[in-house]
Formats: structure tokens, C-alpha cells, sequence
């Protein structure tokens, strides 16, 4: 009876783990083993940084909102519970590139819902 060889499903696995570490330093690139922890290890740090990014955006927008809230004689948590109670209903991320972009059309925009601004 012939012996079943299970070694090109193994080689392409390895090759795959290699080709995916090519630009790595050092032999993390061309050895199996030390590419194969770098590259788990490179996973765990996609996963973390995903939710990281989400983070970091959602301050920036929140430091951009602020500026334009102080420059506007406001805070930032006044500004936000006066678009509460005025039920405005623009999310941070479209006030932050408003004010970023254009804060004359965003003052605009407060002053057309009633928001007293300096």
C-alpha cells in the first residue's frame, strides 16, 4: 500500500506564513518559526488598533467640536446638551468636519435652530 504524503499542505501553509512576513526585520522574515509568532503576534496588534483607531477619531472630532464651542463663548458639553434639548440630531463626526471645514456654515446652521452663540 502507498504512503499518503502530507507534506505540500504543510510547505503552503509555511510559504503562506513567509510570503505574509516578508517585510519583516530581521529572520522574522525567512525563518518559519520566528515569522510564525511575529505574525500571530502582528494579528493581536490589527484586532487592538481597529478598536483603537475608533477611539482616537472620536477624540479628535471631540477636540474639534471644542474649539469651535470656546471660540463660540461655549463648552463642548454645553454645545451638546443645547443640540439635545434642541433635538438636532447631527452626529460628531459631521459637526467636527463642519467646523473644521467650514464653522461659518455651522455657526450659521446654530444660530438658524435658535442656539445663542457670542
Amino acid at each position: 500500500m502507498s504512503r499518503v504524503n502530507l507534506s505540500p499542505s504543510s510547505r503552503q501553509r509555511r510559504k503562506s506564513i513567509l510570503k505574509m512576513t516578508s517585510g519583516y526585520r530581521g529572520r522574522a522574515k525567512n525563518c518559519y518559526r520566528i515569522a510564525n509568532r511575529k505574525f500571530e503576534k502582528a494579528l493581536q496588534y490589527q484586532y487592538r488598533d481597529r478598536k483603537n483607531k475608533k477611539r482616537e477619531f472620536k477624540s479628535l472630532w471631540i477636540t474639534r467640536i471644542n474649539a469651535f464651542a470656546r471660540q463660540n463663548g461655549l463648552k463642548y458639553s454645553s454645545l451638546m446638551n443645547l443640540l439635545k434639548i434642541n433635538s438636532i440630531n447631527v452626529n460628531r463626526k459631521q459637526i467636527s468636519a463642519l467646523a473644521y471645514d467650514n464653522p461659518e456654515a455651522l455657526r450659521k446652521m446654530f444660530i438658524d435652530c435658535g442656539l445663542k452663540l457670542v
